[in-house]
């Protein structure tokens, strides 16, 4: 079991922060949270030694490379084994076009995220990269209209107040 830690209001603010720009100094923190920067830094550094923050990411706009659609394969598998989902899980997140990769409960077993240039590109990667693997019974494909993502965590900050 992962230990868990224990963040008040003001911890939960700061990874906001970071959240929303990784840029930001801790001086803009400081101020935002209203701590002495000092005070904000020990939190920080707090929070990377825990292991809430675990890294920092850029995020490229695909469009601008020519990626110009994205779909969410959602697959069925024949079985359901750890290893063999594992196995075909890691293998997935190997193949370029794929964004991300989630186990599901439901009528499919996967739900694949993937990012292509067009329709005949999406076929290509639907046929030669998912649907001709062995233990694939079946895939849905829905295309992605509109993304709208936020990768802030709820703010369920503990009881204790911040000092």
């Amino acid at each position: 079991m992962r230990h868990i830690i224990e963040l008040d209001r003001i911890d939960f603010a700061i990874l906001g922060i970071l959240q929303e720009d990784a840029r930001t100094t801790v001086k803009a923190i400081a101020a935002e949270v209203g701590l002495a920067p000092s005070s904000a830094h020990q939190r920080i550094r707090r929070l990377w030694e825990t292991g809430a923050l675990k890294g920092l990411h850029a995020e490229a706009d695909p469009k601008v490379f020519g990626i110009g659609l994205e779909a969410l394969l959602m697959i069925g598998l024949t079985k359901h084994k750890r290893q063999t989902v594992d196995d075909f899980l890691r293998d997935v997140t190997e193949i370029p076009e794929v964004r991300s990769a989630y186990l599901v409960t439901g009528r499919y077993d996967l739900v694949v995220h993937v990012a292509v240039r067009d329709t005949l590109h999406l076929k290509d990667v639907a046929l030669d990269q998912f649907t001709s693997r062995p233990g694939v019974t079946r895939i849905e494909t829905s295309i992605v209209f509109e993304a709208r993502r936020r990768d802030r965590l709820p703010n369920y900050h503990s009881p204790r107040d911040a000092t």
